[in-house]
């Protein structure tokens, strides 16, 4: 919505608050029965142990039953907002499963799905939506996602010792600290290198209603993607801030952990997000 232009849009933030809406029916599903597969495993894990099926808390018919309901209402309910946007759902969804029983348990697949995962969310979105994402936009969005899960990995080898990872999460025996600080680094580098290229080519949405913050700029400072060049340094810090948190384990299990938490972290991407829409719209090119 901030980078088509159309964040001020009423019609259009209806539209993606029901899509978030839909979509979080469907995760918070698909993640119940995540756990309803792995309660024998997770009562293994020092922080997962405490998760209502793990911990016996949540009985397995009645988390079943509303994970059964979830799937269903989102199916339901994205069929009649959009064909592709329900399209992209049910996608996840497979994926999402056959990750569940499947791909978890596969070396780097294990990686590349809850990367896909991310990735599905964001075409959600823009189907949901209707708007174009730029090529650079895109490949930030899969770079990061490839940092967000390599990052998931190298956190819960730091929360457990080698010999009980294994039983826990199969890959884990396979991925080595040094493997998956090979990875993190090579993804941290190709996402603020994508975000620093997409500020460079992002072309300008059409925002008629833009207002001149600076109107007496001269040539050398004029230029939307002069000022969004700003923004990168911000994204490398926030980068290299979630890569600090990584090696503390429990609180990079989890990205919206993290979010939540750190507030460095979630200084920057507030500061981020508000010099963003300055510049977008409130800059004149």
């Amino acid at each position: 919505m901030v980078f088509s232009g159309n964040l001020f849009i009423e019609e259009k933030f209806w539209l993606a608050l029901r899509s978030v809406f839909i979509f979080t029916i469907l995760t918070s599903a698909v993640y119940i029965i995540n756990d309803i597969v792995d309660f024998p495993r997770d009562r293994l894990h020092p922080i997962k142990k405490n998760r209502p099926i793990a911990s016996g808390k949540l009985p397995l018919p009645i988390a079943l039953f509303f994970a059964i309901i979830g799937v269903f209402s989102a199916f339901y309910l994205s069929y009649f907002s959009s064909p592709f946007f329900f399209l992209v759902i049910f996608i996840y969804f497979l994926l999402q499963i056959v990750y569940t029983f499947w791909l978890k348990s596969v070396i780097v697949l294990d990686v590349l799905s809850i990367a896909g995962g991310f990735v599905l969310r964001v075409y959600a979105g823009a189907f949901a939506l209707n708007i174009h994402m730029n090529v650079w936009f895109l490949l930030c969005v899969v770079s990061l996602a490839l940092f967000l899960a390599v990052g998931k990995r190298r956190a819960e080898l730091a929360i457990l010792d080698i010999q009980s990872a294994g039983r826990h999460r199969k890959t884990l025996s396979f991925y080595t600290p040094d493997l998956l600080d090979s990875y993190l680094a090579m993804f941290a580098n190709s996402t603020w290198l994508s975000y620093a290229l997409f500020t460079f080519f992002f072309p300008p949405p059409p925002i008629s209603q833009r207002f001149a913050l600076y109107r007496f700029l001269p040539l050398t400072l004029s230029g939307i993607n002069k000022w969004l060049m700003l923004t990168v340094p911000l994204v490398i810090y926030g980068i290299m801030r979630y890569m600090t948190i990584i090696y503390q384990g429990s609180k990079a299990e989890s990205p919206e952990k993290v979010l939540l938490a750190d507030k460095p972290l979630l200084a920057t991407i507030l500061i981020w997000g508000l010099m963003v829409v300055a510049i977008l719209y409130g800059i004149k090119p």
